[in-house]
């Protein structure tokens, strides 16, 4: 089969995102086939598919928040990757941070901008929806977070995020972490064995 470079819609917002960020590289390598980063806003795919956050479906629910952190830790040793750390500014407005990422593509600054976001995220936890803070963690991370922040409300950049958006609703997404191998959607972290079977040609 050819072997089609999975996509991989994300939103910094969520920490499943950072999760199976953490467990790409070792996929990558194991199969040789490159992901292909998305930036999408996943407030936008919630308002447009009527989804909410696990925070908000969870609440309340007997059982399925301790079987879902079960998961998570199957996860974590199964891929060998370190858990996240829960940012206690959670939910963190992603809108600046999800702009900033399309204008890090356009800066050529697209792979560190993506460590250095996810990893003010969930590694060191901050309040990235605060512009200042943000600045100065993603500067701290060797990045010129100020010109990234301020390209982000380009009305190009902005377009672009839109359109990723729409695009991905369209074919089928309606949360992140998403992945498309073609036309074929895969939902959640879990489902990356799925993704990296796909790939590989098993």
């Amino acid at each position: 089969m050819t072997r089609t470079s999975p996509q991989f819609m994300f939103d910094f917002g969520s920490p499943n995102a950072f999760l199976s960020h953490e467990a790409i590289p070792a996929i990558e390598k194991r199969t040789g086939v490159k992901f292909e980063y998305v930036p999408i806003l996943l407030g936008g795919i919630f308002k447009a598919t009527n989804n909410k956050s696990p925070a908000e479906t969870l609440a309340g629910v007997k059982n399925k928040p301790a079987f879902y952190a079960l998961e998570t830790e199957r996860f974590v040793k199964r891929f060998g990757v370190k858990p996240y750390t829960w940012n206690p500014f959670f939910p963190v407005n992603t809108l600046n941070l999800m702009r900033a990422a399309v204008a890090a593509q356009l800066e050529g600054v697209f792979e560190p901008y993506i460590e250095a976001a996810f990893h003010h995220m969930w590694s060191e936890p901050k309040k990235m929806d605060d512009p200042d803070v943000a600045a100065k963690a993603l500067t701290a991370s060797g990045l010129d977070g100020a010109k990234l922040l301020a390209r982000a409300q380009e009305p190009e950049v902005k377009a672009r995020l839109i359109a990723n958006t729409q695009s991905a609703v369209e074919r089928g997404a309606f949360g992140s972490p998403t992945f498309f191998v073609g036309k074929e959607m895969f939902f959640g972290k879990e489902q990356l064995r799925e993704v990296e079977e796909l790939i590989s040609g098993k």
